[in-house]
């Protein structure tokens, strides 16, 4: 029987004992007081049960309301959305749910429509045309051969052969101008549902660059704090990394670094190699920084040391860098590097759509 069901569904259950309730002789209020219905309920589906069987006691179909927007007017919506809103003489930098709805209106898409409305089409797509983030085209001719390099090396490869145990793969950049902000009032701890607060106003303490070398295969990271950046602070680095082991005394130490002016072009290569027989500087694409596996340290930092904000002066900046440091690399792994010559070939297939000159595909 329907009552005795697992899987009924609970309405389709009280159908049921309504009509047997019934026709065990009990008065329709009778049984809305023992099922704890209105009786109007009991009423109906009584009748619906004299008059169709048990096929009345299903729920009927139900029309719903009619459909105010056909499928081209949502197209077009969507459309619009993936357009610059100058290309429709909009003045404005990005659409906006709002915008998008007013201009519909206006350019006779629709009669009327909501804001809501158009968000809700647009989440159904994941269109954001409020967002937006920037980019870099490749400018470097050799953006893909000097690509491929660094990527060979974070894969343990370099000209086409495995790396040994002596050969080692840094990564090293320069966090320049880090602020000390002396708040006009003290910070105040979080409590229960309140946030640590940090006073908007602040004094200048002064300002001193982070330098520092990432060892890709080994996870550690080497730093120092320079008053300042430029081509002698990065030798003291590079000093300070080369003059310890297991760096001392390997075959080969591979420095990956941007094109900055402290460490720019074969002039610096030279330099470098002078020094130290065994350091071979590896230079990034220009703009290229997203491909130095330091940055990601650096963000680290940004987000655990730096900020917010609140020294005293730059005796309290470089001890926490330095603690830091030291507490990073007791636990520290390598990063988990992804980004392959594939994934290269195939973003520069995609920039490739967008370029007059097709781009060199990776080495």
């Amino acid at each position: 029987m329907l009552t005795r069901r697992a899987t009924a569904a609970h309405r389709q259950v009280l159908r049921a004992r309504i009509v047997l309730a019934a026709a065990d002789g009990a008065t329709n209020t009778a049984i809305a007081a023992e099922l704890r219905l209105h009786v109007d309920t009991v009423r109906k589906w009584r009748r619906r049960f004299a008059a169709e069987g048990i096929a009345g006691l299903t729920d009927r179909d139900r029309p719903g309301r009619p459909t105010r927007f056909s499928a081209v007017q949502v197209a077009q919506v969507k459309a619009l959305a993936c357009e610059p809103p100058g290309s429709v003489s909009a003045p404005l930098a990005r659409w906006s749910c709002p915008e998008l709805a007013r201009h519909a209106v206006a350019a006779g898409v629709v009669t009327s429509i909501s804001a809501s409305t158009v968000r809700r089409w647009l989440a159904a797509d994941a269109l954001k045309p409020w967002q937006h983030r920037s980019w870099i085209f490749p400018r470097d001719p050799e953006f893909a051969a000097k690509a491929s390099r660094v990527l060979d090396l974070y894969a343990g490869l370099f000209d086409g052969e495995p790396l040994g145990e002596g050969d080692f793969v840094l990564s090293a950049d320069e966090k320049t101008s880090i602020q000390a902000r002396r708040r006009d009032h003290p910070s105040l701890p979080p409590g229960p549902g309140t946030p640590m607060r940090v006073e908007h106003t602040y004094q200048r303490g002064g300002a001193l660059a982070y330098l520092a070398a990432w060892d890709v295969g080994r996870g550690q990271v080497i730093g120092r704090c320079e008053p300042a950046t430029g081509r002698t602070p990065f030798a003291r680095l590079v000093a300070q990394v080369m003059a310890t082991e297991p760096y001392a005394s390997a075959r080969r130490v591979f420095w990956l670094v941007d094109n900055g002016s402290s460490h720019r072009g074969e002039v610096s290569t030279r330099r470098i190699a002078r020094a130290w027989p065994n350091a071979h500087l590896i230079h990034l694409p220009v703009h290229a920084s997203w491909l130095n596996q330091i940055e990601i340290y650096f963000s680290i930092v940004q987000r655990k040391v730096l900020t917010p904000n609140d020294f005293a002066d730059l005796t309290d900046v470089e001890p926490r860098l330095s603690a830091f440091e030291h507490r990073y690399n007791a636990a520290a792994e390598p990063f988990n590097w992804k980004f392959t010559k594939t994934d290269l070939d195939a973003l520069l297939k995609r920039l490739t759509a967008h370029a007059s000159e097709p781009l060199p595909a990776a080495a």
